[in-house]
């Protein structure tokens, strides 16, 4: 089976806040996804477990968007002053990905 992950090879060494803040949205998300999981165990009703659905996917969209301003205040602003031009392509890449 293919590998489905995309790995650029580059790493981003974020600090202590900055790890623990994107770590504790994550865990809420991992939290909300097992109360999803729950309420189907409980035949919840389908528009509760679709209004739950709809949080997760709002904290996943927030996640997305506190890494991405970082991604762009940080990694894709040093890559342009270094000269790095395909730092734009790239970011656009990503974008596509997220909007699809």
């Amino acid at each position: 089976m293919a590998d489905t992950h995309v790995h650029s090879g580059r790493k981003k060494v974020r600090d202590e806040k900055e790890h623990r803040d994107l770590m504790n949205r994550l865990k809420r998300i991992e939290g909300q996804v097992r109360g999803l999981q729950r309420m189907l165990d409980e035949d919840a009703y389908c528009p509760d477990i679709l209004t739950q659905a709809s949080a997760v996917n709002s904290a996943l969209n927030s996640f997305c968007r506190v890494l991405l301003t970082s991604h762009l205040r940080t990694c894709v602003t040093e890559d342009i002053r270094a000269g790095r031009e395909d730092a734009v392509d790239e970011l656009m890449g990503t974008l596509q990905k997220l909007m699809k």
